[in-house]
């Protein structure tokens, strides 16, 4: 499961101090002393417990006169960017309802990606904010191990489930942990640092059938799958050629299984 990163008791940092100091040496998940810098950052902001309340309201006022900006809704309903990408990583807050929530009730759980089992093609530290925090399952896997087909078989080895409580800290460790959320006892927020590199669209993202231990989808197909895919159906003999050479040496593993599939097709059709 992900790692749980102790730290001592943080002093408040408001969010342009938590950014200056992970500016400060960036963000490198693979790098020890980068990650527990990061925590601690992050730890101190979530130690500071007015600065989102703060910040929605300047949103909404913003909203209100017109004069909010495409960077400031930039990520989406249930998660507020803090900080762009930068040096590696980029700060989000994410919003967790409840069941007896209005925005539970009216979107339903898949629009919070409740109860989908799902790794992560990058790492991130979160941190539980605001109250209990959602709960969840977790099992551990090895990406290297799999072939990345839908239905195949996968070694998922359950862990415990456990919640995000208030000043937790966790790394969740890119294509090792997998997990599947369940709504919280009642609203919460998590604080995110994210790794962002450029090559990161180019790692497959599963969710997992838990049951039967099986890769039941991939969750970030890229727009060169799409392309390739578009150009295979309309006939394009270069299109036709790339996938026939994709599918034996392209260095991405989401790309190779695409590019197989359409020779398939190809040599059948």
């Amino acid at each position: 499961m992900p790692r749980e990163l102790k730290s001592a008791v943080q002093e408040p940092l408001s969010l342009a101090e938590c950014v200056a100091r992970i500016d400060a040496i960036g963000f490198d998940a693979n790098d020890e002393t980068s990650l527990n810098h990061a925590a601690e950052a992050l730890a101190g902001l979530a130690a500071n417990r007015t600065f989102l309340g703060d910040l929605l309201i300047d949103h909404l006022a913003a909203a209100m006169t017109g004069t909010m900006t495409g960077a400031e809704t930039a990520y989406g309903p249930q998660a507020l960017m803090l900080a762009g990408p930068r040096n590696g990583y980029f700060i989000r807050a994410n919003i967790w309802p409840a069941r007896g929530d209005p925005a539970y009730r009216a979107s339903g759980a898949a629009s919070f990606v409740y109860g989908l089992p799902h790794d992560h093609n990058f790492d991130f530290l979160t941190v539980g904010y605001f109250g209990p925090g959602y709960v969840s399952d977790y099992w551990e896997y090895d990406y290297a191990s799999v072939r990345g087909d839908v239905g195949e078989p996968v070694d998922l080895r359950f862990v415990e489930r456990s919640a995000l409580g208030e000043g937790r800290v966790l790394h969740y460790r890119a294509h090792r942990d997998v997990h599947c959320q369940h709504p919280p006892a009642s609203l919460s927020v998590s604080l995110n640092i994210c790794a962002a590199f450029p090559a990161q669209g180019w790692f497959a993202q599963y969710r997992f059938d838990t049951e039967s231990g099986r890769i039941a989808g991939v969750l970030n197909p890229s727009a060169n799958e799409v392309m390739l895919r578009a150009g295979v159906a309309l006939g394009s003999e270069d299109a036709q050629a790339l996938a026939r050479d994709f599918a034996g040496a392209h260095p991405s593993a989401a790309m190779r299984r695409v590019a197989s599939e359409l020779s398939q097709q190809i040599r059948s059709g």
